[in-house]
């Protein structure tokens, strides 16, 4: 995206999410510079179920953002939209949302007409995974592969390669939370049994401990605490999420082997004390392993920035090269 010195376009984020729908306006950055991404305006409201109620969502967000933009901020010029379910890049067509009961939505077109703007239309921890490169200050070097760990309601990566989405010849590349080898074998929702996802995700967080909400930090805390009365399930429970997170953080290592993993999804918010637990069983399997220990994981993994819309940054990122007839 072209544009004379000292005028830079804007670009609308959108992230959709099970239960809530945020967005982000930003300044386009320049093309080839990791200028600071400059967040204009921010706001979200309550996803609802179904496409009409979708499109109404998105376009109403859009509205609000630009409502709250300064005087004389600029021009927004393109939409972003990430996205959970099924999504054709080239239609911006959704398939599968089933959070939200979406069988199909033709969310590009629908907003564009809605809008008046460009839109594009992508996969949302794709969207993520290009915020949290942009914004982790290591993550930012050419040539560099970024892997972007979401541990969100489910378990899945972005990977970017020499600063672009690497989605494979499916879209399915990242989906490392449904490889079924996790020992417990409890059934996933995509129909195996031992899905990583099962174990290592916000979702089976949420349904091994019912005690807190969020569940992560809580666990944390009770298991290093002996005199909890849920201390021993906490260890057990602890464990057993660490353990998935670890397997998937291997995956990554052995498969995209990436320079930086990124941390993120609504289970990273824990913050340092989940790092501090990651790293800890990493090193714990390096100890036993010399060929894990030789892959250095502890010192490759990143927390995404906590304070900032990850995913609507990414997704405006996103629509920078949208054409200007999508």
């Amino acid at each position: 995206m072209a544009y004379p010195t000292g005028s830079p376009p804007l670009l609308i984020g959108i992230d959709v999410g099970g239960t809530k729908i945020a967005g982000a306006v930003i300044e386009a950055p320049r093309e080839h510079t990791f200028t600071d991404v400059r967040v204009l305006a921010q706001s979200s409201r309550p996803a609802r179920r179904g496409p009409d109620a979708l499109i109404d969502d998105v376009a109403a967000l859009v509205n609000t953002l630009v409502a709250q933009l300064p005087p004389g901020s600029g021009t927004v010029a393109a939409i972003g939209i990430g996205t959970p379910g099924a999504v054709d890049e080239t239609t911006g067509d959704v398939n599968d949302i089933a959070n939200l009961a979406i069988g199909h939505v033709p969310l590009a077109s629908a907003i564009r007409a809605r809008c008046g703007m460009p839109v594009t239309v992508e996969n949302d921890v794709n969207a993520a995974a290009v915020g949290a490169a942009r914004l982790v200050e290591d993550g930012r070097a050419a040539g560099e592969t970024i892997a972007f760990l979401n541990l969100g309601t489910g378990l899945a990566a972005g990977i970017i390669r020499d600063g672009e989405l690497d989605r494979g010849s499916s879209n399915t590349v990242g989906e490392i939370g449904h490889i079924p080898v996790e020992p417990h074998r409890w059934r996933c929702a995509c129909g195996q049994v031992g899905c990583l996802e099962t174990a290592g995700s916000g979702g089976a967080a949420t349904r091994l401990w019912p005690y807190a909400s969020p569940p992560m930090p809580a666990i944390l805390e009770a298991a290093r605490n002996t005199g909890h009365p849920h201390h021993k399930q906490a260890v057990e429970v602890r464990d057993t999420i660490i353990a998935a997170i670890a397997d998937a953080i291997d995956v990554l290592a052995v498969t995209v082997d990436p320079n930086i993993i990124i941390i993120g999804g609504g289970m990273a918010k824990t913050g340092a004390p989940l790092l501090d637990a990651i790293r800890a069983e990493l090193r714990r399997r390096g100890n036993t392993s010399g060929f894990i220990n030789a892959l250095n994981l502890p010192a490759r993994l990143r927390l995404a920035p906590t304070d900032l819309p990850v995913g609507a940054i990414g997704a405006a990122l996103g629509a920078m090269h949208v054409p200007a007839a999508a």
